[in-house]
């Protein structure tokens, strides 16, 4: 695939971000395009590997290695390569309904498990992705593909984050009447609220792709919280089949003394407010203001890395951020080969940005708070914290351990709690009679889908617990090829 020899001729190459002061004045998205030259070299370096393991998609040391939704990712590149565009998105299309997402938001777990990353820097698979599907939707070649019949069949889909739409998409090409089901105002759930403008354009990439399935035929229902302004037996009985896809959104709560105090917030909170904000151009009541505050985040992941990009924004004061886990290093380690996802060190867009304006990785590492500190109003005014080791309890489990003397305290204004999520919320499965795992997550087999209701499906985040958007999309047409063999007696979905 690609060119032979490109892998030894080619350095890898991304295109430059827009410079972290700038792009901090406004919520456009900061990559910019890199010159199709440029692309062609880019997957002129994809190896004809023999066993390409970017798209095999397993689980490998409890983390994804290789493209979860088996992306076809040397045969487009060496499309890409060639110059034959219109190609590569065909190729493209046939795994992922919704490229444009993973381009820009997906960690790139086909990277950590590149043939070439064993000795040398991965092919740049994810860039070389969203220049594809930006470029079909630059010609026109992304248009909406109506059924050729309709089978009858109506379908509930009950969230339209990504494991939703993709399970839309999917029973929608099969021909089936699909409603989405949406509490939010807009739809697009985790894509439209959880991730910010920057990272993700909401005008120009989410809701340009729902429009298209809109014309396409697929319904959204809006303002509609299924088992609260619409019971859940209603479904039961109006459709011929219920697709749960109502993400993990219970968040992890910091349990320690001042917790009760004002300013400290769930991550999802302070984004989906500003979000709101944004696309609204006004503040409504719930927006979380960090102009002019000491933030502290606490929570070292892409959720915490956003909280930090969108505070930059707002022109905060000071911000640190909050990691329990140690600093990665600059390679990997020695127990975390190739094809495991290379947990290294790296500065997200967020942190660049706290760093360009305040001289530093704005994350303190093996630090946890162990009170919140309160002014006389009762709003937030500090976080201790203490620094931790990591050791094997009795039962041969790591846990935290404060180190004595270590202790310090942050002044913060606004607190933002970025730890994760538990598992889905229950009042909706407990209506539906959902049988739970020990995890609270809805119980449905990997691959079957299928709950102890014959015809209610569940699959995404609110079956596995919080993953990445591409395992939502895995399973949301694994869904859908499910509830069509359920709806029809056999299937032809992928």
């Amino acid at each position: 695939m690609g060119k032979p020899t490109g892998f030894l001729e080619f350095n890898r190459e991304l295109p430059k971000d827009r410079s972290p002061l700038g792009r901090v004045a406004d919520y456009k998205e900061f990559h910019e395009h890199m010159p199709e030259a440029d692309l062609k070299k880019q997957g002129a370096r994809c190896m004809d590997c023999g066993i390409p393991f970017c798209h095999t998609g397993q689980l490998v040391s409890g983390m994804a290695s290789g493209c979860p939704i088996h992306n076809l990712i040397p045969e487009w590149n060496d499309l890409v390569y060639r110059g034959l565009w219109k190609e590569a998105l065909d190729r493209l299309h046939k795994t992922n309904n919704f490229p444009e997402f993973t381009g820009r938001v997906c960690p790139a777990p086909c990277e950590g498990s590149c043939v070439l990353g064993m000795n040398a820097p991965a092919v740049t698979i994810k860039n070389i992705e969203v220049s594809i599907i930006d470029h079909g939707w630059e010609n026109g070649w992304v248009v909406p593909e109506t059924p050729k019949k309709r089978t009858g069949k109506t379908v509930a889909v009950i969230g339209s984050g990504p494991a939703g739409l993709s399970a839309a998409a999917q029973l929608n090409k099969a021909g089936h009447l699909v409603t989405v089901f949406e509490r939010a105002d807009r739809p697009g759930g985790l894509l439209m609220y959880g991730i910010p403008n920057m990272k993700l354009d909401k005008k120009e990439v989410v809701l340009r792709r729902i429009d298209l399935l809109e014309k396409e035929g697929v319904k959204f229902v809006c303002n509609t919280e299924v088992g609260k302004n619409l019971p859940a037996e209603t479904l039961l009985k109006d459709f011929d089949a219920v697709i749960l896809a109502t993400g993990a959104t219970k968040p992890r709560d910091l349990p320690i003394p001042g917790r009760e105090v004002k300013g400290i917030h769930f991550a999802m909170e302070f984004l989906t407010a500003n979000t709101k904000a944004v696309l609204d151009s006004h503040k409504n009541g719930d927006f979380i203001d960090a102009t002019g505050k000491d933030v502290v985040v606490i929570g070292g992941g892409d959720t915490g890395t956003d909280c930090v990009g969108t505070s930059m924004r707002h022109g905060c004061k000071s911000l640190v951020q909050v990691e329990i886990l140690p600093k990665p290093p600059l390679e990997r380690a020695k127990d975390n080969p190739w094809p495991e996802w290379p947990k290294t060190y790296k500065m997200d867009y967020g942190q660049e940005e706290a760093a360009a304006k305040f001289g530093d990785d704005p994350r303190v590492y093996l630090t946890t708070a162990t009170k919140f500190e309160s002014d006389a109003h009762g709003h937030v005014k500090a976080v201790h914290t203490v620094q931790v080791e990591w050791t094997r309890n009795d039962k041969g489990q790591f846990i935290p351990k404060n180190v004595p003397g270590t202790e310090k305290v942050l002044p913060a204004q606004l607190v933002l709690l970025a730890m994760g999520f538990l598992g889905p919320e229950q009042p909706l499965l407990e209506s539906l009679g959902i049988e739970r795992d020990p995890r609270s997550n809805a119980k449905a087999e990997f691959e079957k889908y299928t709950t102890n209701n014959a015809k209610v499906f569940a699959c995404g985040d609110c079956r596995r617990g919080q993953s990445l958007v591409v395992w939502a999309f895995n399973e949301g047409r694994g869904a859908a090829r499910e509830c069509d063999r359920y709806l029809m007696g056999s299937t032809d979905l992928p």
